[in-house]
């Protein structure tokens, strides 16, 4: 049983980062207009925002870690750990954190390293910085999650191109003796890799001529094999599953309450999933909130964009407990419950 309880550390701040080019699914002329409105309801998607070519997720992560360190005004020097977590590194060599240490002029002694995950990656990015922090060896470190999706979906393929948005995102955290506990149910399954998976450009398989090939996969489908495969039964299956009973078993675990907490932050999937989870819950609307109507699934950063976008007024100003729920490519997924706030929250920004 992958359930964890972290000590001595706080979340200090949340910043995102988004492209202000907005792409609307209401001009998305592949499918008809009758299938486009259809498509709105069912993901709940209706703009997204899409990253310039040559723009990178850690472009968007160093311009919100810019503007968080500023506004806690906190001494570079002292930032002694950085924790890039994405699937759209700038390259396949090197490490994309240590190009970020780099750029934000951190000191040599801090450590800094990727982790190659999607969905479930701010959960994961939260137990594993946590971890290291919680021995005092770290006092003062920067979480980044995010990923430029729209690089790998294609517009002929319904299944992905109205879905996914490209954000960044950074949560600092530091070492604070007494901060309250934080818990996380962390999970895996691998058999499942299938479910949503790009074939080629990896070890093995590499690039080809084939690679670039488009094919019908069925109607309305077309894509390469470089580009995201989503097999929506399987993962929403997977989803219906797993997601309820980690959730359960935390709360079991730690002796809390669903009435104990104040929100529940779901990665934002899509709609049909997520409030099929919200009503298997039996989670009032207002608990539950959403950020995937104007930025679409914005894969590992979707649960700190929500806090960013949906709850900064609240969380600035007061503490609050909350359930993060995360869960997809991998299989992966977990849960953490966590107490915040009043947090430094910058406004959503936003680059060309």
């Amino acid at each position: 049983m992958a359930i964890s309880t972290l000590s001595g550390i706080r979340i200090a701040g949340l910043a995102a980062c988004v492209p202000k080019k907005t792409v609307s699914n209401r001009d998305y002329n592949w499918v008809s207009v009758k299938e486009r409105e259809q498509l709105m309801k069912t993901i709940g998607v209706e703009t997204r925002r899409v990253a310039s070519k040559g723009t990178t997720t850690s472009d968007l992560c160093v311009v919100a870690a810019e503007k968080l360190i500023t506004d806690l005004k906190w001494d570079r020097a002292e930032i002694e750990l950085l924790v890039f977590v994405s699937q759209s590194r700038d390259y396949l060599v090197p490490t994309t954190a240590c190009i970020v240490q780099d750029r934000l002029g951190l000191s040599h002694s801090c450590v800094a390293f990727d982790i190659g995950l999607g969905c479930s990656g701010y959960i994961y990015g939260l137990s594993v910085i946590g971890s290291m922090m919680q021995t005092g060896a770290f006092k003062k470190a920067l979480l980044m999650v995010g990923d430029i999706s729209t690089l790998t979906t294609y517009y002929r393929d319904k299944s992905t191109y109205p879905l996914f948005g490209d954000v960044g995102t950074v949560t600092a955290l530091e070492y604070k003796e007494g901060a309250p506990p934080l818990h996380l149910n962390l999970q895996t399954d691998g058999s499942g890799y299938k479910a949503l998976m790009i074939k080629d450009g990896g070890a093995r398989n590499g690039l080809s001529r084939q690679s670039f090939d488009v094919k019908k996969v069925s109607p309305g489908i077309y894509r390469t094999r470089l580009n995201l495969e989503l097999d929506g039964v399987e993962v929403f299956n997977f989803t219906l599953r797993e997601v309820v009973p980690n959730i359960k078993k935390l709360l079991s675990h730690t002796g809390t309450s669903l009435a104990d907490t104040d929100y529940v932050v779901f990665h934002q999937a899509n709609r049909l999933i997520n409030e099929t989870l919200r009503k298997m819950l039996k989670l009032d609307p207002s608990k539950v909130p959403y950020t995937i109507r104007d930025f679409g699934n914005t894969s590992g950063a979707s649960v700190p964009l929500t806090m960013v976008v949906a709850l900064k007024d609240v969380l600035r100003q007061q503490r609050s407990t909350l359930i993060l729920s995360a869960f997809g490519v991998g299989l992966s997924w977990g849960s953490a419950i966590v107490e915040v706030g009043p947090l430094c929250i910058p406004d959503l920004l936003e680059v060309d």
